[in-house]
């Protein structure tokens, strides 16, 4: 049976002659050498910390070093020893770029150091156990430096407990690293476990379709998920949905496509799920961005389920405004991607008021805005209505209601114009609601359609004050021409059937 584990992170950053972060001769004591300075005995306003409390052989286990957003940290070591043993365990794999990793004990990345010009208030790392030892009992120290004066050694961190076997991991998801334990573009440090709604506006804010839909039970549900981690300097994010192609959530000013902020899950054409940052200026393609600081990536193409998991420290940033502590709307898209490029959405939604990721809650989506039911409200009542039944007046109550007259004019006549009158009434307002809603060219047909109706709406009110009287010498004969032109057609095109046939 194997006794508790107690983890030893230790932290400690370069003062003078270590600002490389190179500090093998710190690997034993975990002390700072040649600073002729001694730590601090007030309490540390760094922290280490860890997402579980147990761990098993050869799982990997997340850490977490930070500080208030106000005091960064300037360099750090860190390592996990065996409880009552100055030797280091297991082995770090560290995001590209952030800090490095080093062999003390003549174990390789068993220690993880700030690099030059270090200077943060958060950093997270995986730690993996042994694969397969008879570990006895590890716990957490930590030494971090502020300044060339100011350190702290020995901020011990929550105890983690080792479980006998390897952790369960979920299937279908990539896990791949680096020999030197670096974590390279599209690499990732964990498998997570499923995507689900547990703790939404409790812990981090959710936004999904439908409605509350939970992606651990329904494999039709769309979600995202965003969790402020403690310090202010970082978000975990979790998206899924259906696989078509890609699924993306944004970050805007306004409930439209256009200024956003933008990360994407997409299948390669490598056949691998990664993880993509974009930018969108229009209703063009967004344009792709640098991944930046975007850590411990999880991704999985599962059942037709396509997830993405991510924790970053890049900044929301849209024109205007930028900061984790700002408020945005949420914005949703999927849709096929061709060769790992991105094609135009098939399904987008949006959260129905601004929301910032700090407070925790459950989003709603925006239903179709109140401008958009006019139109199609209007539209129906156009063309479904009062233009069927100016059509009817105009077929059946010439004859029925033959003689009958208002205002010195047929009956049917004066109830034609009527109607019509308020089907193009109706069309122009809703073609002015839909582009004052819109302010763009949405592309499709839709549009496209819409202005054909509109332009042929027009010529109807142009066409009947051009019109000749029924007994105009001119009305008889355009009536005649029509109908030899007419006739004509139809005896040209009844010979051409014949001969093909």
């Amino acid at each position: 049976m194997a006794l508790p584990v107690l983890l030893l992170l230790c932290t400690a950053p370069l003062v003078r002659g270590h600002g490389s972060g190179v500090v093998i001769d710190s690997c034993e004591d975990m002390e700072l050498h040649h600073s002729g300075l001694s730590p601090q005995t007030a309490p540390s306003p760094f922290t280490v910390t860890t997402e579980q409390r147990r761990y098993g052989l050869g799982e990997d286990v997340i850490v977490e070093l930070q500080g208030p957003a106000s005091t960064p940290f300037t360099g750090f070591l860190l390592q996990a020893r065996e409880l009552g043993s100055k030797s280091p365990v297991g082995s770090f794999a560290i995001p590209e770029g952030a800090a490095q990793l080093l062999t003390c004990s003549q174990r390789a990345n068993s220690a993880v150091s700030h690099t030059s010009g270090f200077n943060s208030s958060y950093v997270q790392v995986t730690w993996r156990s042994e694969p397969s030892r008879d570990i006895k009992a590890v716990h957490f120290c930590a030494s971090f430096v502020q300044n060339s004066t100011t350190f702290w050694i020995n901020v011990t961190s929550p105890v983690l407990t080792f479980t006998n076997g390897r952790a369960a991991r979920s299937a279908g998801a990539l896990t791949t690293s680096t020999d030197n334990g670096s974590l390279q573009p599209g690499s990732l440090v964990k498998s997570a476990g499923p995507i689900s709604s547990a703790d939404c506006g409790v812990t981090k804010v959710c936004f999904s379709q439908p409605s509350n839909c939970d992606p651990a039970v329904s494999a039709s549900c769309y979600f995202m998920s965003a969790k402020m981690l403690a310090g202010g300097e970082a978000v975990h994010f979790e998206m899924t949905g259906p696989y078509e192609g890609y699924i993306a959530f944004g970050f805007s000013d306004d409930q439209r496509m256009g200024n956003d902020d933008i990360y994407v899950c997409v299948m390669k054409s490598n056949g691998q799920v990664e993880v993509e940052h974009m930018y969108s200026t229009g209703r063009s393609k967004p344009q792709v961005l640098p991944l930046g600081n975007v850590y411990n990536r999880t991704t999985s193409l599962q059942n037709s389920v396509i997830s993405c998991v991510f924790t970053t420290t890049n900044t929301i940033s849209i024109e205007g405004t930028s900061g984790f502590n700002q408020s945005y709307y949420l914005l949703f898209s999927y849709g096929p991607s061709n060769n790992g490029s991105i094609r135009i959405h098939m399904g987008t939604f949006t959260s129905n008021k601004r929301i910032n990721i700090n407070n925790p809650l459950v989003v709603d989506k925006d239903d179709v805005p109140d401008i958009i039911k006019a139109h199609g409200s209007l539209m129906l009542i156009a063309w479904m209505t009062t233009g069927s039944l100016g059509m009817m007046v105009a077929r059946y109550l010439k004859k029925m209601a033959k003689g009958k007259k208002m205002c010195d004019k047929d009956l049917w006549f004066m109830v034609h114009v009527g109607v019509m009158c308020l089907t193009v009434a109706a069309t122009i307002i809703a073609f002015i609601l839909v582009f004052v809603h819109s302010q763009d060219w949405s592309g499709g047909a839709h549009p496209v359609l819409g202005c054909l109706v509109m332009i042929l709406s027009l010529i109807q009110p142009i066409g009947a004050l051009l019109r000749c009287g029924p007994q105009h010498h001119l009305y008889v004969s355009i009536c005649v021409c029509l109908i030899n032109i007419l006739y004509h057609a139809y005896t040209h095109l009844r010979i051409l059937c014949s001969n093909i046939i």
